[in-house]
C-alpha cells in the first residue's frame, strides 16, 4: 500500500516526501479532530466510581482530617526498602 502511494505521488523525491508529510498530517488531523472526539464518549476513561462510605472531610473516625499522622498510625512496609538499592557511586578523583 505504501509503495503504491509513493509511486503515485508526483514531483520526484522532494514532492514525494512533501506529499507524504502532508498525507500524514492530514491523517493525524482527521483522527485528532474527528475520530477521537467522536469515540471519546464511548470509552470508559472518565467512568471512575470510588466509594468508601466515609465522608471526605473526616478521617473515618469522625475527627477532621488535618494532614498530620496520629501517633501509632505509622505503616510498616512488608518488605525491605534498602535491599535493592545500590550504594551511591563514590566520587572520582
Amino acid at each position: 500500500m505504501y509503495a503504491f502511494i509513493w509511486r503515485k505521488l508526483p514531483f520526484g523525491v522532494v514532492g514525494k516526501v512533501t506529499g507524504s508529510v502532508l498525507l500524514l498530517a492530514a491523517t493525524v488531523a482527521l483522527l485528532w479532530y474527528v475520530a477521537f472526539p467522536w469515540a471519546e464518549p464511548l470509552l470508559p476513561f472518565d467512568d471512575v466510581q470510588v466509594e468508601s462510605g466515609v465522608p471526605a472531610e473526616t478521617g473515618g473516625g469522625g475527627d477532621p482530617v488535618t494532614g498530620e499522622t496520629p501517633a501509632g498510625d505509622e505503616h510498616e512496609l512488608p518488605y525491605d526498602t534498602d535491599q535493592n538499592n545500590s550504594a551511591p557511586p563514590s566520587p572520582s578523583r
